[in-house]
């Protein structure tokens, strides 16, 4: 392994904090007159939220029992009723993680189970569409305060939700001594907060009967998990997977079984007795004990911020793994949006290179390909994505890890899927997506980068958002997509280009690009050289 692959794993902490982490909207005038609709009962309690102009947003609400002291690593409890009006006008504590790459602050409250509802002020006689959004952040940072969603609820009609969940070695520590269903109580916090939709969507003027999850990142890799788990049936009617392809785990580059996906529980319970035995937890009769005394800070330091726990796979809430049982079609049957961006690596490589201060050189692109792949097949991929046919080896380094471990990936997803329910399969294409404003600019052109898409669809102060009216023609597109997709099942309709569903006969993918023609079906295998990639 060389030091530039190596320090590229410590990076990628940095990276994945990259892929999701932004902050929350614009403040908006306060107006909490319970006469204009600010004050809604749910099934714990009153609570008051903030009127805009064209929307009612609450933030800040629980929605499981604070998950700490005795009950840090457990399922998530009910909710303690509270008695008068909550203030619902203020974000509630992020789960406990390390400061992000973009800026966000840390936190050590463990007491963080909290969503935020946005919802449409006008009123409408019928019930309106619930959209629940998981965050990304490798599973070690984010919340869900963080996006903005009053475009999305006001243009699309629709109720949406953001839930925090527990993250890192609080949502994710699996080990034997906490028994054999231990590992995904970060999953089990969103499952809490989808039953918590289903009992106060009404409230909020939504209907719980038509529930679409949507995930973006590790955000996406939860949500392929709910579709392959037996628990998580009938807590949503649709899903939508952005970048957080269902078959990527084995193709990421930088560890044996992925980072952000899940892992199997032998695996699972090897890193977990590694991370007490750390933290000097060693005797089996005290372990737990033990392991419930160490401070945030401690757990926090001890895991390197949380990095590399995800969802366990091999009994209780995951049987099996994600690919094999899409593959085998023993997943909860519901339509589903399914897609990538067209250069997704490019997040990574720039972040690695922020962090290190180190800009890949032609050895590190044949060092690093032959460290992963191995010497003979890395030979092979060299002569298909040779130095020549890039401006930088990030670039080339880039490019292969984005066929590799993302676009075919969604590709095999894009089949097993489709062979059982309707899918419709995109990718983010605007080569010129706005990058973070508070972050170095790259060496390279980012093109359509990992989480590039994300201000498209959300207020996100670390990013810009559309500048040009290309672009925000785009954003107006990919809104009404997703929010045609969560009332009808479908993400045709009227103002939109055509969007041909995915068949393996037909194995075209929605082009979500800018100006003329720029949404538009491509060949995903084609253009990401998947046909080779399946010859390795």
């Amino acid at each position: 392994m060389t030091q530039h692959q190596t320090t590229a794993r410590v990076a990628l902490t940095a990276a994945v904090a990259l892929a999701t982490i932004s902050v929350a909207g614009p403040a908006v005038a306060a107006n909490t007159s319970p006469g204009q609709g600010s004050v809604v009962r749910t099934d714990a309690g009153k609570v008051r939220g903030t009127v805009d102009t064209n929307t009612l947003v609450f933030q800040g609400i629980p929605y499981a029992a604070p998950p700490k002291g005795a009950r840090r690593w457990h399922s998530p409890a009910p909710v303690t009723p509270w008695h008068g009006t909550r203030n619902a006008t203020h974000a509630g504590a992020s789960c406990p993680q390390t400061a992000g790459f973009l800026g966000d602050p840390s936190s050590v409250d463990e007491d963080c189970l909290f969503l935020n509802v946005t919802t449409p002020r006008r009123s409408s006689a019928k019930p309106r569409p619930v959209m629940v959004f998981v965050h990304g952040g490798g599973y070690y940072s984010g919340s869900g305060a963080l996006y903005g969603a009053k475009k999305m609820a006001s243009q699309g009609d629709l109720v949406v939700v953001t839930p925090n969940y527990r993250l890192g070695i609080f949502g994710f520590l699996d080990h034997p001594a906490l028994g054999p269903t231990a590992g995904n109580f970060g999953l089990e916090d969103q499952q809490a907060a989808l039953r918590w939709v289903r009992k106060n969507a009404k409230a909020f003027g939504g209907d719980p009967n038509n529930v679409t999850l949507v995930g973006e990142s590790a955000g996406s890799v939860s949500t392929c998990s709910h579709l392959v788990a037996p628990s998580s049936a009938g807590l949503f009617n649709k899903a939508i997977m952005q970048s957080g392809p269902c078959s990527e785990g084995d193709a990421w580059p930088y560890t044996p079984e992925g980072n952000w996906f899940p892992r199997s529980r032998a695996t699972a319970e090897r890193e977990g007795v590694s991370a007490a035995t750390q933290l000097k937890c060693t005797d089996p009769a005290t372990v737990l004990s033990c392991l419930y005394k160490k401070s945030p800070e401690k757990l926090l330091t001890v895991s390197g911020g949380g990095q590399g726990f995800g969802p366990v796979y091999g009994g209780g809430l995951l049987p099996t793994s994600t690919p094999k049982a899409l593959a085998a079609g023993h997943f909860n049957k519901v339509p589903v949006m399914h897609g990538t961006t067209r250069d997704e690596h490019r997040t990574f490589v720039a972040a690695i290179e922020t962090f290190t201060g180190h800009l890949a050189t032609a050895d590190d692109y044949r060092n690093d390909l032959r460290s992963v792949l191995g010497p003979d097949k890395a030979e092979r991929v060299m002569q298909r994505y040779p130095l020549s046919a890039y401006d930088s080896p990030s670039e080339a380094l880039a490019a292969v890890w984005t066929d590799r471990a993302f676009s075919c990936p969604a590709l095999t997803s894009d089949k097993s899927l489709s062979k059982h329910v309707p899918t419709w399969a995109f990718e983010f294409a605007d080569a010129t997506a706005p990058w973070a404003k508070g972050s170095p600019p790259p060496s390279f052109p980012m093109g359509a980068f990992h989480a590039g898409e994300l201000q498209y669809l959300f207020e996100d102060a670390q990013f810009p958002g559309p500048k040009t009216d290309a672009q925000r023609t785009l954003s107006d597109q990919m809104v009404s997509y997703w929010a045609t997709f969560a009332h009808h099942s479908s993400p045709n309709g009227t103002g939109t280009p055509t969007w041909r569903p995915f068949r393996t006969t037909t194995p075209t993918v929605q082009s979500l690009g800018t100006g003329a023609g720029g949404v538009r079906p491509v060949d995903l295998g084609r253009e990401h050289q998947c046909g080779f990639w399946q010859s390795l």
